[in-house]
């Protein structure tokens, strides 16, 4: 089960890179909850290469205002995100923008592993694995306790799998495939209003998404 106290220790910003808010370092198969403000940019890096970073974001002042994958494939026509797209809102606010992007493919469409659907693609034996659903149901619990706030099942939504390989076959299914990320590579994000952003980052054992070895990512956020 994720180790909560391993995302509590967030670093100082060093004095070589003053406009650096923090770093975080989020294990496999933990979770990372943080409101991200206006302007701000925050950088997700694959640390070690391959693997699946699933993340929500949320209007920060109206959590039922979300990431909605539907609209913003189609307002960018495009089914992987990367740099230049927006991130649109079930409202039809754009959330975040990605900046910069060193790995050049993010899934939309696959969503978030579940004990369910471990159960159904693998094997019935497979439903004890932790999955990203729980890891973003305690970071959004723990999170809306904090602020004040309900939060339920319901509102976790469909997710975007940054550094995950997720092609789509020529009669429309999607495939699992083997990670197009490298060890170091980002994806850097403007947020253009305050956002809460959830992160589970990925303890998936059952696809090649991550060569089988989930492994840690890094969170940095920037003032503009």
């Amino acid at each position: 089960m994720p180790n909560p106290a391993s995302l509590s220790s967030v670093e100082p910003a060093s004095p070589q890179l003053p406009e650096l808010i923090f770093r975080a370092t989020v294990e496999a198969g933990d979770y990372f909850a943080h409101v991200i403000e206006k302007g701000q940019r925050v950088r997700i890096v694959d640390l070690e290469g391959n693997q699946a970073a699933d993340t929500l974001f949320y209007n920060a002042h109206d959590t039922s205002d979300r990431y909605s994958a539907q609209d913003t494939i189609r307002e960018q026509r495009n089914i992987y995100l990367t740099t230049g797209t927006k991130l649109i809102s079930t409202k039809g606010n754009v959330l975040l923008t990605i900046v910069d992007d060193t790995c050049g493919r993010h899934d939309t469409l696959g969503g978030a592993c579940a004990q369910e659907s471990n159960q159904v693609r693998y094997a019935i034996e497979k439903k004890p694995m932790h999955a990203c659903r729980q890891s973003f149901l305690m970071g959004a619990f723990t999170w809306a306790e904090s602020a004040g706030i309900e939060f339920g099942k319901q509102d976790v939504a469909a997710n975007i799998n940054f550094f995950m390989n997720v092609p789509v076959t020529t009669d429309g299914g999607l495939t699992f495939a083997d990670g197009v990320s490298e060890a170091g590579k980002y994806v850097e994000l403007r947020a253009e209003m305050d956002v809460l952003m959830l992160v589970s980052n990925c303890p998936q054992l059952n696809n090649p998404c991550n060569a089988y070895n989930p492994t840690p990512v890094e969170v940095l956020v920037w003032a503009e």
